[in-house]
């Protein structure tokens, strides 16, 4: 199953791309009783799984359901070794960057990566350091802010190593921005040089596009029922994310291939297609596989059926 979507992602994909963005992120799901796994997480306040998503673009490419009680970034080295292997042996030439918040800035997942070239963002914790480091920065912003009393921003980067855990210094990013709130910086670590991306570009455009990705494993949780993990063991409840996990493929494709040019999002994708098959008309020829298309009259969106039906390359209104 992990390496069928895998699979699915890259026959997706008439041509290979020459850059990917694998997103990572855990999330929590949770959980209510004496299950097995079951822990009381303290930043969710809550007893709670801990699922680790992997997600390019549209497509999950794992999803690990995983107790609480672990570092948000555990197995994650495991996970990305096994995802871009399968992608290098179809895409070999394909630059692959890893993208993740605070929680997966950890020196064994960013080593990994620098020793099999793929390149990482991820966001990085301020501490007193950092802060100090950019004090000018900050001191712009809030000059800037005081003249125009809208949000200001100040960017630079410098090379960093933590005292204890990091091997090596890497170029960290640094957003000094000044609020109604007062000062709110920001710092992400990356390994794309200066000539690849510039500072600005890094935060702005690459790293806080991952918001998105976020919105996909929503879907999955509140449309799909990716958070229905109420069985008593752990590889059953792994099993019921999994269906999840390719029902949301389904709806997926759905979006991408029958829905082009529309804004539906997939518990749109799910309430209308089933409203869509919810009436059908008796076969028309004794061949049991073909049938006439007969829409619900509560289908709100008659148009994007019939567009959906032409993209799929349906003639006329038979299936």
């Amino acid at each position: 199953m992990d390496g069928l979507r895998v699979d699915i992602f890259l026959e997706s994909y008439a041509e290979p791309p020459t850059q990917i963005v694998l997103d990572v992120d855990a999330t929590d799901d949770p959980i209510h009783g004496m299950q097995e796994g079951s822990f009381f997480h303290g930043y969710y306040r809550e007893y709670c799984y801990l699922p680790l998503y992997i997600l390019c673009e549209e497509f999950v490419l794992c999803a690990r359901l995983r107790s609480s009680n672990i570092d948000p970034s555990s197995g994650t080295v495991e996970e990305v070794q096994r995802i871009v292997e399968q992608i290098r042996k179809k895409w070999p030439q394909v630059q692959i960057i890893l993208r993740g918040d605070g929680g997966f800035c950890r020196d064994a997942l960013m080593s990994w990566c620098e020793h099999h070239q793929v390149d990482f963002v991820f966001g990085l914790a301020k501490n007193k350091r950092l802060v100090t480091i950019i004090g000018r920065q900050l001191q712009e912003a809030k000059v800037e802010f005081e003249k125009t009393r809208k949000a200001a921003r100040v960017f630079s980067e410098f090379s960093y190593r933590t005292r204890k855990t990091w091997k090596q210094e890497r170029r960290v990013i640094a957003k000094a921005e000044h609020l109604d709130k007062g000062s709110n910086p920001r710092f992400v670590v990356t390994s794309l040089s200066a000539e690849r991306m510039p500072t600005r570009a890094v935060y702005e455009e690459l790293y806080c596009a991952r918001g998105e990705m976020e919105n996909r494993i929503k879907e999955q949780q509140l449309a799909l029922f990716a958070d229905r993990t109420s069985t008593a063991l752990m590889r059953s409840n792994q099993l019921r994310l999994y269906f999840s996990t390719f029902a949301y493929q389904l709806m997926q494709g759905l979006r991408r291939l029958g829905l082009q040019g529309t804004e539906r999002d997939c518990n749109e994708n799910c309430v209308n297609s089933g409203a869509v098959t919810a009436r059908r008309r008796p076969p028309v020829s004794s061949d049991p596989r073909r049938g006439r298309r007969a829409d619900s009259l509560l289908y709100p969106n008659p148009d994007d059926v019939t567009n959906g039906w032409k993209n799929y390359g349906c003639s006329g209104t038979r299936f």
